[in-house]
Order: structure tokens, then sequence, then C-alpha cells
């Protein structure tokens, strides 16, 4: 039974890597989807549809700003 739960163990930071990197990123494409959805079925119309995706867009933007900030501060600045 030792065997079993040590072949699966995984570290605190690797989950965090997966949810960060992985899992978050396609919660947001799906809310992208949901935004899409919602200016159709709305009929939104152009103007309508374009503030639909800045306003709920703005948490994705800002996870992408975050991303590369980390970037330059990691390998260019510290």
């Amino acid at each position: 039974m030792a065997m079993f739960s040590t072949a699966f163990m995984v570290s605190a930071d690797t989950i965090t890597d997966l949810g960060l990197y992985i899992l978050l990123p396609i919660f947001i494409g799906f809310l992208f989807f949901i935004m899409w959805d919602i200016s159709k079925k709305s009929d939104a119309g152009k103007q309508g549809t374009f503030w639909i995706f800045v306003a709920l867009g703005m948490g994705f933007f800002g996870f992408l700003a975050k991303l590369v900030i980390e970037f330059v501060l990691e390998h260019w600045v510290l």
C-alpha cells in the first residue's frame, strides 16, 4: 500500500503550476465563449459585444499582464 501512495504524490508547486498555467487559461477561454453567447442571445450588436468583451475580458488581460511582468522581473530585473 505504501508503494501506491508514493506513486501518486504530487508536490503543491506542481498542483499550483498546473492550475495556474493550464486550468485557468481553459477556464478563461470558457468565459470568452460565455461572453460571446451572452452578446449573441441579447442581440447586443457590434458596440454592445465590444463593451461586453472589454468589461468582462479585463480579468484575462490582467492575467496576461501578470505573466509578462513576472517573466520580465525574473529574467531581466532580478
